[in-house]
């Protein structure tokens, strides 16, 4: 019995789906639209909307035939120069790297201080920790800048 009805509902499934709309128009202008018949009210017959087609597969558009073309020799002598100019730049980005985790060590040694109108000396805390945020960046984009250069040396052929 079960199975007659799960049969009947697929069966008017799509008639239930197509609901009849209204449209009503009173004496001050404003419209109305309805699933139900309206007093002074039009049935509107809507065309089905087509279905949706899979997008197209965009075609790899060929070179020009008058488009540059460079040869395999000057394309590995591009490629040799641009990894030189990388490794260079690798290496004194792990300069700094090594300057800048110095600095920080230091700075990190010598605390903030003032002389106070008693003539003692005092701990300046706000600008020590600023210093040490200042020197914290100063590590972390150079450590930054090493991965990207080690992660561009790694794209090359």
């Amino acid at each position: 019995m079960k199975l007659g009805y799960l049969l009947a509902i697929l069966c008017l499934g799509p008639v239930l789906a197509q609901a009849e709309i209204y449209k009503g128009v009173d004496a001050n202008g404003h419209v109305t639209y309805s699933s139900t018949p309206i007093k002074g009210g039009k049935k509107i017959v809507l065309e089905p909307l087509p279905t949706m087609l899979p997008p197209a597969r965009a075609q790899p558009s060929a070179s020009p035939k008058d488009f540059p073309k460079v040869d395999g020799t000057t394309q590995k002598g591009r490629d040799d120069t641009r990894r030189k100019i990388l490794q260079d730049e690798l290496g004194s980005e792990q300069k700094l790297l090594e300057e800048s985790i110095q600095r920080l060590k230091e700075g990190e040694a010598n605390p903030e201080v003032y002389k106070g109108q008693d003539g003692k000396t005092h701990r300046n805390a706000a600008k020590y920790e600023e210093k040490i945020r200042t020197l914290n960046e100063q590590v972390d984009l150079h450590q930054k800048n090493i991965e990207a250069l080690k992660t561009e040396l790694s794209k090359l052929k």
